[in-house]
């Protein structure tokens, strides 16, 4: 009795080849009686790498199935696979071709785009997990892991802040300044470029206080969380830890939207990554010349 063969499909990308993956068992529910297993390469962009693909793939007559974006090695493929008979079959070709015709402009060929926008996706989600568990100075156990670090007072807009920029993929933890309390030893610890200071006006504060108040039905309530002689003086200490940690960049959020205060902030990190990048740069020009 003849023992069946097992069959191969082969998945060619010029990125991760999930598309093509995902595609490729869609269509195997149709075909269960099959006994098929795949092979996957990936980050294929040269003639030289095809060439070696389709070699095995002639011996043993297997199936190749592609999704690459450059329209010279898609011809490239097309022509390998007549000339040594290897039945393949192009995913994205004919809807990069009918989506450019329609749009009447040529795609931008460039491998992995796709896998870059699954990539920033994850790091927003993994940003907001993280920023959602170093929320009002919990977790200082892992500060040093964060991108951005918030202080400041009660009602400063740390936490719709933090979660405003973890939307945009960075890790935040906030830590509350509370009068009469140390502020925590890890915070001196950490790379003091990442600290941010947000502060208020008075006014402003002692009305957002009183609405907090209002809100929760604790009008009655005794304290002087919205006093004003109380909010000058946590403003008052709040200022001079500023004052005396000056690479802490001080924002004051009276009146601002928070996009507006995360658009300082992110452009501050740029800033400082371009920064960065032009002093490795010199430095390894330096190597060169030396």
């Amino acid at each position: 009795m003849t023992e069946r063969r097992r069959l191969k499909i082969i998945i060619i990308s010029d990125g991760t080849g999930e598309t093509a993956t995902a595609i490729s068992r869609a269509v195997m529910t149709q075909f269960s009686d099959k006994d098929v297993y795949f092979t996957r390469y990936k980050n294929v962009r040269s003639k030289e790498q095809i060439d070696a693909i389709f070699t095995e793939a002639a011996i043993h007559h297997d199936l190749i199935i592609y999704t690459i974006v450059s329209a010279d090695l898609r011809e490239y493929i097309s022509e390998v696979s007549r000339i040594k008979h290897v039945r393949t079959l192009d995913v994205l070709g004919p809807a990069l071709t009918t989506f450019g015709n329609y749009f009447e402009q040529e795609p931008k060929s460039q491998p992995g785009l796709l896998h870059q926008v699954n990539d920033d996706y994850f790091k927003r989600v993994e940003a907001m997990e993280f920023t959602l568990n170093h929320d009002d100075g919990r977790n200082l156990n892992s500060l040093h892991l964060a991108d951005v670090v918030l202080v400041g007072i009660s009602r400063t807009s740390k936490t719709p802040l933090s979660l405003y920029l973890s939307l945009n993929g960075i890790k935040v933890t906030n830590v509350p300044l509370i009068l009469g309390t140390p502020l925590p030893e890890s915070l001196f610890k950490i790379d003091q470029r990442k600290i941010f200071a947000l502060t208020i006006d008075a006014e402003a504060l002692k009305q957002i206080r009183q609405n907090r108040l209002s809100r929760l039905g604790a009008e009655s309530v005794t304290g002087d969380y919205a006093d004003e002689s109380k909010v000058l003086e946590e403003l008052e200490w709040a200022n001079q830890i500023f004052k005396e940690n000056k690479r802490w960049p001080v924002f004051n959020v009276t009146d601002k939207a928070l996009e507006e205060t995360a658009a300082e902030i992110m452009r501050l990190l740029n800033m400082r990554k371009n920064n960065i990048f032009k002093q490795k740069a010199a430095v390894e020009e330096s190597k060169k010349d030396s």
